[in-house]
């Protein structure tokens, strides 16, 4: 039995003004996808045998795929010479069916399943050491979180209205909500891989249209009305979206110590 990884990667990352794949992008001069991998390698290094990281798959967009396997080879992540086999796939049209394509080819005998976003690429290693240990403790869904700290309203929508547009006018609001019960979910998200498979196969019908698409796996373990834990997650795992994310996250990976010779990081 084993724990394997599944790196979303798929993302056009328009948002981020990049000609590349928003996984391609550079951080610091290394691609987001790259950092990434790391990451969760480092999180998963030291594990006890039966946590052991026995494979990384990561989805890509279907005709970049040479540009991934490049990327992760020129870091030595991918090769017969890596620790970790390394596997890039065809990402789906969502990210709920990338993830489905990544299950798809992982081994009958990996048991504890991650899902991390490539866009969280500086995730620290004590965070998937969390989640990992989480899972390994009994709760067949793990999430790590931060609490919020700003005040949350909801507010009403016209059918017609899209988040982020709107004329001065505005919108009205609904209610204050208590972010004391609040909490912003990061990855990489842990599961028994057998909910996991369970999970996706009863949103299946969901996977291809981004309108109805779970926005994590999470959601999809809720929609089962299985229970879903939180664990402590870090500031450090921001998700990088736009150009600000990239110029912070820069400033996070200049302000982390060198790395040192055999270091995942």
């Amino acid at each position: 039995m084993s724990v394997a990884a599944i790196v979303t990667a798929a993302g056009s990352g328009s948002r981020l003004g990049h000609a590349l794949p928003k996984a391609l992008a550079p951080l610091g001069g290394t691609p987001l996808v790259v950092h990434a991998v790391r990451a969760i390698l480092e999180g998963a290094r030291g594990a006890a045998p039966a946590d052991r990281l026995e494979r990384v798959v990561v989805t890509a967009p279907a005709d970049r795929l040479p540009e991934f396997h490049q990327a992760l080879r020129a870091a030595g992540l991918d090769g017969p010479l890596a620790e970790t086999r390394l596997d890039v796939v065809a990402g789906g049209s969502t990210r709920q069916g990338s993830v489905a394509a990544g299950l798809a080819v992982l081994p009958p005998d990996v048991d504890v399943v991650l899902v991390h976003d490539a866009a969280r690429a500086l995730v620290p290693a004590d965070v998937v050491r969390r989640v990992i240990g989480a899972v390994r403790a009994g709760h067949g869904a793990v999430v790590p979180a931060l609490a919020v700290t700003d005040t949350i309203k909801r507010v009403g929508l016209d059918e017609d209205d899209a988040p982020g547009s709107g004329d001065t006018q505005g919108w009205p609001v609904v209610e204050t909500v208590a972010r004391e019960e609040l909490r912003a979910v990061q990855t990489p998200q842990g599961f028994a891989r057998e909910l996991l498979d369970r999970a996706h196969a009863a949103g299946r019908g969901r996977a291809h249209d981004e309108a109805v698409a779970a926005s994590d796996d999470a959601g999809l373990v809720e929609q089962l009305g299985e229970p879903v834990w939180v664990v402590a997650g870090h500031a450090d795992a921001a998700k990088i979206t736009t150009p600000w994310d990239l110029a912070v996250a820069g400033l996070v990976l200049a302000g982390r110590p060198p790395q040192q010779d055999g270091d995942s990081r």
